[in-house]
């Protein structure tokens, strides 16, 4: 007999209510009958919330298996005492939100973390404070994944004993957003990790890099600040990655650069900003990139080629005030320099159409020379070095002779 429209009516609402009503709150505090946070998880049944009062809980190892909502209020403290990892998730569906969590343990032989998630899927972990870490937020495996508004800030000094603030590895589509990142080996960090967004993320006074790619492709870093990073960003053996609107800023040393590229091709840097740094762009092995409106300013190179770099393009950019725009250490050339402003070009515009009439050459001889003995750098800014680039200018013997921009700006780009 056919159920009637208002008996189909009742049932859904039943359904609906009796698993509406199942979710369930666990409190976790010192005076309840729940005093730890691996109680409140044993307690509770999926999808419920465990919440976590204002306090101290000194655990490690702490196991989230099952879909649940953790909650702290007022930033309750998960301390590891040093003694290792401290929460793990192996389900789908968690949501960490609001701890403070500190003291991991340090390890040469595992790789502790004060949040690992492992093979899970549509997880949120977000307003986080993580302080004396090694590894901090470690997804392996994993997917469909959120990482935001987390504070992880470290005590790194070498790489050898430190590990990353966000570790990515075989983990897909991640969105990592509006976290700040401070005293790590690598702020971010990806490996065999694709389709993820790092996005309004500030990284800076780290060991080695603010963010690192390894093997991971289609990927998109967007409005990020690097600074004072051991160097900047690096990514290597990598291919489609889209680099928009991020500042890379004082990341100072002997090796090092903003950005550095190694064996990526087919990638987008666009809208950036490279100041101050002791190299700007460091590429090398790197084919099929759009290099367009970057902004150069007072970095030592602007732009340093290593070799077997192909195909890529230079539109649009600005290079003000660098020791040198360019290095280029190979007679070989196929890249395209066209329409950039460069502050050290000195020709002529008599049309008035804002392009130079004399083609620019960016690479100089005396960077060719510094490349290959850098102790001749404390000649800079001499007659002597005005001398020997101006008759490179007039015959190049050392550096590419089809390497112009035939269309300099007269005027610094704005967009």
């Amino acid at each position: 007999m056919p159920l009637k429209k208002h008996h189909i009516f009742t049932a859904i609402l039943i359904f609906v209510l009796g698993h509406t009503l199942v979710a369930q709150t666990i409190t976790v505090c010192k005076t309840c009958d729940i005093k730890t946070l691996q109680g409140g998880i044993d307690a509770a049944q999926a999808n419920d919330t465990v919440y976590i009062e204002k306090g101290t809980y000194k655990e490690i190892d702490v196991l989230v298996n099952k879909p649940l909502t953790i909650i702290g209020k007022d930033y309750p403290v998960i301390d590891g005492e040093m003694k290792g990892e401290i929460i793990t998730i192996v389900a789908n569906n968690v949501t960490v939100d609001g701890l403070f969590i500190k003291n991991v343990g340090t390890s040469y032989t595992a790789d502790y973390a004060a949040i690992r998630l492992k093979r899970v899927e549509n997880f949120v972990i977000k307003n986080l404070v993580l302080e004396k870490l090694f590894f901090g937020i470690y997804v392996e495996k994993s997917k469909n994944g959120k990482v935001f508004h987390n504070k992880i800030i470290g005590d790194a000094e070498e790489e050898y004993n430190s590990g990353n603030g966000i570790q990515l590895w075989y983990s897909h589509n991640i969105q990592i957003e509006h976290n700040f990142i401070q005293r790590v080996r690598d702020g971010i960090y990806l490996e065999f990790s694709d389709d993820c967004i790092i996005k309004n993320n500030v990284s800076s006074h780290n060991v080695r890099y603010g963010l690192h790619f390894m093997f991971s492709n289609d990927d998109v870093y967007q409005d990020n600040l690097f600074e004072k990073n051991g160097a900047g960003v690096a990514v290597m053996f990598s291919k489609k990655i889209k680099m928009y609107n991020n500042i890379f800023r004082e990341n100072w040393g002997t090796a090092s650069y903003g950005l550095l590229l190694k064996e990526i091709n087919d990638a987008e840097i666009m809208y950036n900003t490279f100041e101050q740094n002791t190299i700007g762009i460091n590429t090398e092995g790197s084919n099929r990139i759009r290099y367009e409106n970057n902004n150069f300013i007072s970095n030592g190179w602007a732009v340093k080629v290593l070799g077997a770099c192909y195909s890529n393009t230079f539109k649009g950019n600005n290079f003000l005030y660098n020791s040198f725009d360019m290095a280029y250490n190979s007679k070989v050339h196929d890249n395209e320099f066209d329409g950039n402003y460069w502050s050290n070009y000195t020709g002529y515009d008599l049309d008035k159409d804002g392009i130079g009439d004399v083609p620019y050459r960016p690479v100089k001889l005396f960077s060719y020379i510094v490349n290959r003995t850098p102790e001749t750098i404390i000649l800079l800014r001499s007659l002597f070095i005005d001398i020997i680039d101006f008759s490179e200018k007039v015959s190049p013997v050392f550096t590419p002779d089809n390497l112009l921009d035939n269309n300099p700006k007269i005027k610094r780009i704005t967009w």
